[in-house]
């Protein structure tokens, strides 16, 4: 297969045969369906921040990560999807190589972070629910070391392109940047790996085996439920929260995993013909995952709900 064709400002992507891979009107009908996703991913993002921040009940240990998750997707979407929307509504990508650079470091950081706070929580309420440390409580100092640890796992991987171990480029149809997937370059090809391994891989094995557990553990608790133990209200409660926490899980996976998938299909095969579709899915979906993590929340937890609603509720009457 012929090789697309990168200009040398990282501005303009150009198709095999030199012509842009959309026209004027698939840019602007994508401008439409990033800004679908970006509007509301922007203000249920800022909604589950804010009245995290008016509501005290809602400042717990637990509910930390949730809010990390929110300022990562909040910058996912101020980031990448405002900028896709610019940029898809023009048909390039119209910040030069330096602005290319900043919004793939900026989105990779977001993305990451947020990916690894997914795997934070699994793995919290597995130590909740499961209790493998006995009696170990936990509270706002392992919750804090956990939303530190997200954010400085993801810069560390993030930051080598920006010295010289790969690089960011262009994607999908020419109006985003990533990390570069398609050169062949050894340095570029190990970060690539690399990247794969300790971003998607490690979080990924983290959510499976705290997922695994928190089913087996959910399973007995219904035992507890259905035969009237005492403390099947406190059970009821786990699975609720629980539940919360699958959803979350779920819908992330769904948005991050074809990207990865496809990103080490070029990485192993450079030559294979990815269709149209299957490109712009790889990089619209990461940018249209942010609205899930707030709607999973209002839905699956009655308190965030009705914070959520009394926030909207004051800012009507204010109006």
């Amino acid at each position: 297969m012929e090789p697309s064709v990168f200009q040398p400002n990282a501005s303009m992507y150009l198709g095999p045969s030199g012509e842009p891979p959309l026209s004027r009107t698939g840019f602007l009908i994508l401008a439409v369906f990033m800004a679908i996703f970006t509007g509301p991913a922007i203000v249920l993002n800022a909604t589950v921040i804010i009245v995290s921040l008016m509501h005290k009940q809602l400042r717990q240990p637990l509910n930390y990560a949730l809010v990390n998750m929110a300022v990562a997707d909040l910058g996912t979407a101020l980031t990448g999807g405002i900028l896709s929307v610019v940029n898809n509504a023009q048909g390039h990508f119209s910040f030069g190589r330096t602005g290319c650079v900043l919004e793939g470091f900026a989105v990779a950081l977001c993305g990451i972070a947020s990916l690894c706070t997914v795997a934070l929580i699994a793995m919290e309420r597995m130590f909740v629910v499961c209790k493998p440390l006995g009696l170990i409580t936990f509270d706002q100092k392992h919750a804090l070391m956990g939303i530190g640890l997200s954010w400085s796992w993801s810069l560390t991987w993030n930051l080598p392109p920006l010295f010289g171990w790969g690089r960011f480029e262009l994607e999908g149809v020419g109006t985003s940047c990533a990390p570069d997937w398609h050169n062949r370059e050894p340095s570029n090809v190990s970060y690539i790996l690399a990247y794969f391994v300790v971003c998607f891989a490690v979080p990924f094995a983290v959510i499976v085996l705290s997922y695994s557990k928190l089913l087996w553990t959910l399973h007995k608790v219904r035992t507890l439920i259905y035969s009237g133990v005492e403390g099947g209200a406190v059970a009821k409660s786990e699975v609720r929260v629980a539940f919360m926490v699958v959803l979350m899980v779920l819908t992330f996976l769904v948005s991050w995993m074809p990207y990865a998938t496809l990103a080490m299909v070029v990485v192993y095969s450079p030559d294979v013909e990815i269709p149209l579709c299957s490109r712009l899915s790889r990089f619209t979906w990461p940018k249209a995952a942010p609205p899930t993590t707030p709607l999973s929340t209002s839905i699956s937890t009655n308190r965030y709900f009705r914070c959520g609603r009394s926030f909207w509720a004051m800012c009507q009457k204010g109006l």
